[in-house]
């Protein structure tokens, strides 16, 4: 269409997968852009016409057909792109209407997490488990989850599922089971929430009109939570055959197409009727059923997905070191970046050892420490841009003898110049007295090839090095600087959260501390101010947008209602970060934030990197002596500015600044 660059980027920046619409009028008059212009009509004109679309074709992962005869008389079969897979060329709903028989099988993360933890387990601890050995009914763990320490588990670590730990307060393995089938869009919308808590807690009496009723809503103190239970009730008291509760049960299965359910409800509410039930309680039953058409778990699918989450739950609270290197190792995977990962193993006390090429293998690995918990050594894997060849190479060499300089790692191992560039950018040659800006200084000197008229004289000998130069005195970088570094280097830094550097201004604008609202009463208005971790807008929540911002201290949740957020579009969908004027909502021990007005605060993060605060180089990562060396004449790396990005994006994006990991869902 001949729009520039820049004006698509910026258009694209104002829709997120929470859009139906794409980018709207008033959007495009907020970027000062002249709607009357013909080109930039019919581009918007023509991107609302491809909603919709299939983003692309591609094979349905894990899914199988079984038939009784050869499949390829019945369809034709070509090679995928991955080695000894094959995939038919019909669409995977076209052959559920075929009524071909379909088996998914369906990887999880957090699977092959366990398994890594497993490995670890039986490598440090000597200690041989699978998912059938896990102790059952652990009480410690059940305290854990109930405190919604669960950051880095299965299934109950959003925001969601913490906000309602404290509520459900789950003490068995059928209590977590109802936990993850309750925050869903099906219970949620079907008004299925807040009458069992209601009943939970002791404030809602448990009745039942009918003693069938009780048999089959009894474990869920009378409110059907799971699609076999909504079956169960069509059937006893309803009147439905097997046959047409399984076709309640296929609508209810999907949560593509919502009130899929809706053309029961005649025959539901009559059948109810008849057999003596009360109008209105046929009719809240049936918008309790409907529910399930916007997705609501069965039963067996809530206790296997309850099962990883208690043995995710019991590794982390008796194993933590382990649970947080299986972790790191799986990535990418899970609610949130690797940052969050380790901040959360430090405050549980676990030691975490920064890469190394002395030390780190390519993933995290455990070392010996003084105390119960082992340390987590940060593997290769988390230089940012390093390729596994490379990391192999330089884990292969070293072979037992640490390396003792640049240069020899350069010719024992045999990478690329490149490659020791991230190494060192990633602050990974400190065993060596190095830093970041001496490490890169010596691999300035080093080229992938050597000059001719040396080549010969290092034949059938140690080579020596090619010039020697005195030594040099680097300025020292900032201590914002190097979290800046550590950030764009590795997504994560071992050294001050970045909002620490800006508390004093941010106290000078009286805007309180994440963990300052756990001592604040409900209603009062406060500020706070954070990094931008997650934004979420369910489905269910009609519009309303949950972020989760980070300081130095801890968690923040936010509430955003649909008219602040239209006001604020542009800043919320773009702020890396921001501070929030609003008041505080205690509901036990659940607390969130509900945001009056955004202010961004991406331009004061910025400014980390030129923080003046600088940071003595010792070997080691708890050196925290500081002294002035003067000011920094090649100026401090800036912190990046980026917009919210998807869940399976990488977490750092290229460029110059830090790009805190933000995770949006959509």
């Amino acid at each position: 269409m001949g729009l520039p660059e820049d004006v698509t980027g910026a258009l694209a920046a104002q829709v997120s997968g929470w859009d139906a619409d794409g980018v709207q009028d008033d959007h495009a008059a907020e970027l000062n852009l002249n709607l009357d212009d013909r080109r930039l009509r019919l581009t918007l004109e023509l991107a609302r016409e491809l909603i919709g679309f299939p983003r692309h074709l591609g094979q349905h992962p894990g899914g199988f057909v079984l038939t009784h005869d050869r499949l390829d008389d019945l369809v034709p079969i070509e090679p995928a792109a991955m080695e000894d897979r094959q995939v038919i060329e019909w669409d995977k709903d076209d052959i559920d209407t075929l009524r071909f028989m379909k088996v998914d099988v369906l990887g999880l993360g957090m699977l092959g997490c366990l398994r890594r933890a497993f490995d670890l387990l039986g490598q440090h601890r000597g200690l041989r488990l699978d998912m059938a050995g896990i102790p059952p009914e652990d009480p410690a763990t059940y305290a854990m989850i109930r405190r919604a320490d669960t950051l880095g588990t299965f299934q109950i670590e959003s925001r969601a599922q913490m906000a309602m730990l404290p509520r459900m307060k789950p003490r068995t393995f059928y209590d977590l089971v109802i936990e993850v089938a309750i925050v869903r869009p099906g219970p949620i919308q079907g008004d299925m929430v807040h009458p069992y808590l209601r009943r939970r807690e002791g404030i809602e009496a448990v009745s039942y009109p009918t003693p069938e009723l009780e048999r089959v809503l009894g474990k869920t103190l009378g409110v059907p939570l799971f699609q076999e239970q909504a079956m169960q009730v069509a059937i006893v008291c309803a009147g439905f055959t097997p046959g047409e509760a399984d076709q309640l049960r296929r609508s209810m299965a999907t949560f593509k197409v919502t009130g899929g359910v809706s053309h029961f409800k005649d025959k539901l509410v009559s059948g109810m009727e008849e057999r003596g039930y009360a109008r209105e309680f046929a009719e809240q039953t049936f918008r309790q059923i409907e529910g399930f058409g916007s997705y609501g778990f069965p039963e067996s699918h809530a206790a296997s997905f309850a099962l990883i989450a208690y043995a995710s739950c019991w590794l982390k609270c008796h194993h933590p070191d382990v649970f947080c290197a299986a972790l790191l190792n799986a990535q990418p995977m899970g609610f949130y970046a690797p940052a969050q990962v380790v901040r959360d193993a430090r405050e549980h006390g676990i030691q975490i050892r920064s890469v190394c090429v002395n030390a780190s293998r390519w993933d995290c690995t455990l070392e010996p420490t003084d105390g119960r918990n082992l340390a987590v050594r940060l593997g290769l894997r988390m230089a940012k841009g390093l390729s596994n060849e490379d990391g192999a190479r330089v884990i292969a060499h070293r072979a037992g003898t640490p390396y003792r300089g640049v240069e020899e790692l350069w010719r024992r191992a045999g990478v690329p110049a490149a490659a020791l560039e991230k190494l060192a950018e990633a602050d990974a040659y400190r065993s060596l007295g190095l830093d970041r800006r001496q490490a890169l200084w010596a691999i300035r000197g080093l080229a992938d090839e050597a000059l001719p008229l040396f080549v010969a004289a290092d034949r059938g000998r140690q080579p020596e090095p090619e010039l020697v130069e005195p030594p040099v005195m680097l300025v020292s970088m900032t201590e914002g600087g190097e979290v800046v570094e550590d950030y764009r280097s590795t997504g994560l830094s071992l050294r001050r959260h970045p909002v620490a550097f800006l508390r004093q201004e941010l106290v000078g604008r009286k805007m309180v501390t994440c963990a300052d609202l756990a001592r604040t009463r409900d209603g009062r208005r406060i500020i706070v101010a954070g990094i931008v971790l997650v934004r979420q807008k369910p489905g269910s929540a009609r519009g309303v947008l949950f972020i989760t911002i980070e300081d130095e201290t801890g968690f923040a949740n936010l509430i955003v209602w649909p008219s602040v957020f239209e006001q604020q579009r542009r800043l919320i969908l773009n702020a890396s970060m921001l501070a929030c004027h609003g008041r505080v909502q205690r509901e036990g021990e659940v607390i969130h934030v509900i945001t009056d007005r955004i202010e961004d605060l991406s331009g004061l993060l910025r400014s980390v990197g030129e923080r003046e605060e600088t940071l003595m180089v010792r070997p080691g990562r708890g050196d925290e002596a500081r002294h002035g060396v003067g000011s920094d004449p090649r100026g401090g790396r800036r912190v990046g500015d980026r917009g919210p990005r998807d869940i399976d994006v990488p977490d750092l994006t290229q460029g110059g600044g830090i790009t805190v990991p933000t995770r949006d869902f959509r």
